[in-house]
């Protein structure tokens, strides 16, 4: 039932959720002085937990700002990344994820395709970076002061290149989960029972092998999320520009614990959420307990 499946999905959704908190409140205990030792560290938790609980985050190390306000200025350019990249990302992925899942390109593309997913993020920005300077005369902002302000003229080819690399390796997660749906769709045994009904290659496809394909896809929202936001972190490092996921590594490396904590609990949370829903639709589309 869709009921019974959504409460199940609501329950793992809270518990992660939580755990995310608990991350979080861990985090935000290193800045603590009593943090030193394992006592005081437990005691440094405790507090920010309450503090976290009563909606109390505190202020940032970095700027002296409350936690809050710098969230509110900093989160919205990282979403904004990411929605970008994860259009790039299916654009990208679906089609690539169909073909290389066809059995006369399997073989042959299994090695390629190991090799660029296996290749690190910042080495894919570099490369758009490079390609974008030296063949298409780009400006690149890969050494701009974080935070300068794009001119308006080249707002297009400086915002490309970090979107781009965010939707390349959405694309790869997309593929990935696409090439799973459709391995295991092309492996099942109905169709030769469907054929016996009297229905046709096409009638079979849509009306089940398609929507088998798209909940995979759906199912995979997740880990696709959670590399759309990984190369995020990767982008605005190597483009220098001021978001959330640049604030989160200088947040660790500045030891602004606090920062760093609500920063890693606003991407889990949103991770969850979205694996939460991607789950939901996909058994909306493609009940597991369907005949």
């Amino acid at each position: 039932m869709m009921q019974q499946f959504v409460a199940r999905q609501t329950m793992r959704l809270a518990v992660g959720v939580l755990g995310a908190v608990l991350l979080a409140a861990a985090v935000a205990a290193l800045a603590e002085p009593q943090a030193g030792n394992f006592p005081g560290f437990l005691i440094a938790f405790g507090n920010r937990l309450t503090d976290f609980l009563q909606l109390r985050f505190g202020s940032s190390v970095i700027s002296d700002a409350p936690v809050l306000k710098v969230l509110a200025e900093r989160l919205p350019p990282t979403l904004l990344l990411v929605v970008m990249g994860s259009a790039v990302a299916l654009l990208v992925g679906v089609p690539m994820g169909l073909v290389l899942s066809l059995g006369s390109f399997r073989r042959i593309s299994a090695p390629l395709v190991q090799v660029i997913t296996a290749t690190p993020v910042f080495c894919a920005g570099l490369a758009l970076a490079y390609a974008a300077a030296h063949l298409l005369n780009w400006p690149v902002s890969v050494n701009a002061p974080v935070g300068d302000a794009i001119p308006p003229n080249q707002m297009l080819q400086i915002t490309a290149l970090p979107v781009l690399t965010v939707g390349l390796a959405g694309a790869a997660a997309v593929q990935l989960a696409l090439r799973r749906s459709t391995a295991r769709s092309s492996g099942e045994s109905f169709r030769t029972g469907l054929k016996r009904l009297g229905l046709g290659i096409f009638e079979i496809e849509i009306l089940y092998v398609l929507p088998e394909v798209v909940a995979g896809l759906l199912n995979g929202a997740g880990e696709i999320m959670l590399a759309l936001l990984s190369a995020a972190v990767v982008a605005e490092w190597v483009f220098h520009r001021a978001g959330a996921a640049d604030l989160f590594v200088k947040s660790v490396a500045l030891a602004d614990w606090t920062m760093a904590g609500i920063l890693l609990f606003v991407f889990a949370a949103a991770t969850f959420v979205v694996a939460f829903l991607g789950k939901v639709l996909a058994h909306a589309v493609a009940p597991e307990d369907r005949p």
